[in-house]
């Protein structure tokens, strides 16, 4: 996927959730590159166990692989994981800027996790396949689609290139690529990015604004205030009952 911009020269901040994210991912790409060389049987297993290979999920309960993956490049694929990450640097900048990290590391997550239930159904549908998935392609997918759905006339620029294009019809063209992969030989990860993509749209459309994670916390020091001022009218009521009876005596 060719990295974005926002329409203005230079590249993004780089900070919050979007550099954690990206360090994790480069972290990871040139610790098993170095692992290749120096131990290849290691590298090996570290990509079996964290890789997301639908058989292992189904048959052996390897449910971390479903988030896990999205960390994971291969070696040879220097160019592509490049993109990746740029993409995310581009995407993940503007949606943190605007809506805060917490959020962002959620819609990126459940998109993963959205491309990785996707992946493990259509192994189900198509047994012995031997698809093995890497690389944060579903969260991506469901950037651009939050990109799409709140920023819809945002003019991007596709980076090299100085084309611009407004978000709603760039992420258009990516879910016909998407739709057209499904013809092909990468059916499965045409399929998996439709999958981030669809759990991407649904979470905007039913999170609250400001996310899962501070809507929680908020609800849980609301119920912890009403069970306080419960306590201090409990506690007021003994009073009175206790001052009246004293009164009566």
């Amino acid at each position: 996927m060719p990295p974005l911009s926002s329409g203005v020269l230079g590249f993004p901040d780089f900070r919050g959730f979007t550099r954690t994210l990206i360090l994790w991912n480069l972290a990871s790409y040139f610790g098993l590159l170095i692992l290749g060389v120096a131990a290849k049987p290691v590298a090996e297993d570290l990509v079996r166990w964290l890789a997301l290979d639908p058989d292992l999920v189904v048959h052996s309960g390897w449910i971390w692989q479903l988030l896990t993956y999205c960390i994971i490049h291969p070696g040879a694929a220097i160019i592509g994981t490049a993109f990746e990450l740029l993409s995310l640097w581009f995407l993940g900048s503007m949606l943190e800027g605007m809506n805060g990290s917490r959020w962002l590391a959620e819609l990126f997550f459940i998109s993963v996790l959205g491309a990785g239930l996707a992946a493990v159904a259509l192994s189900l549908a198509m047994p012995g396949s031997g698809l093995v998935l890497y690389g944060c392609f579903g969260g991506i997918f469901g950037l651009l689609i939050a990109i799409g759905v709140l920023y819809a006339d945002t003019p991007f620029m596709m980076f090299p290139f100085p084309i611009t294009i407004k978000a709603k019809y760039l992420v258009a063209v990516y879910m016909l690529i998407a739709l057209a992969m499904l013809f092909s030989a990468q059916r499965a990860f045409a399929f998996a990015q439709l999958g981030g993509a669809l759990f991407g749209f649904l979470y905007i459309k039913f999170s609250p604004r400001r996310g899962f994670a501070i809507a929680g916390s908020e609800t849980v020091y609301g119920l912890r205030n009403r069970y306080y001022r419960w306590k201090r009218r409990r506690a007021a009521k003994k009073f009175e009952v206790y001052m009246r009876k004293r009164r009566d005596n």
